[in-house]
């Protein structure tokens, strides 16, 4: 898959993914949707989640908990090399965040307040995820 190079490309794909409006402000420019705003936060069907970008996988279904955040929460990335972090020094804030390996998309942070095993919270924004439902056949 070839990837958009500018933020007009970028736009357009999303758009054609029919992704959350604030898709291209999440992935590309690092924004944060409002909690309790996306469309996955109580969303507890099973299968997988990936990035709305990309589609790389990212996520299993059997690691998202409620965490009361107002944000999808799960506890590991499906598989590690799925994800990256970086030190994240905005709005005055040390934070880890996290985005996409394939395709650099901001995806949320991560933080060391999660359930066992791993003890982690992956805090993502939906507008950065795209569900896709298990293959029941």
């Amino acid at each position: 898959m070839t990837l958009p190079d500018n933020h007009a490309d970028w736009r357009a794909h999303l758009a054609a993914k029919n992704a959350e409006p604030v898709a291209f402000e999440v992935t590309r420019m690092a924004a944060t949707e409002r909690p309790f705003t996306g469309r996955y936060d109580a969303h507890w069907a099973s299968g997988s989640y990936h990035c709305i970008c990309c589609d790389a996988k990212l996520f299993d279904s059997d690691t998202k908990f409620d965490a009361g955040c107002g944000w999808p929460s799960f506890s590991q990335a499906a598989l590690p090399e799925a994800i990256e972090e970086r030190v994240d020094r905005a709005h005055g804030m040390l934070r880890t965040e996290t985005v996409c390996a394939q395709c650099k998309a901001h995806l949320g942070h991560v933080f060391p307040d999660g359930p066992a095993p791993t003890g982690l919270r992956y805090c993502m924004n939906s507008a950065a995820l795209q569900f896709e439902p298990e293959d029941k056949g």
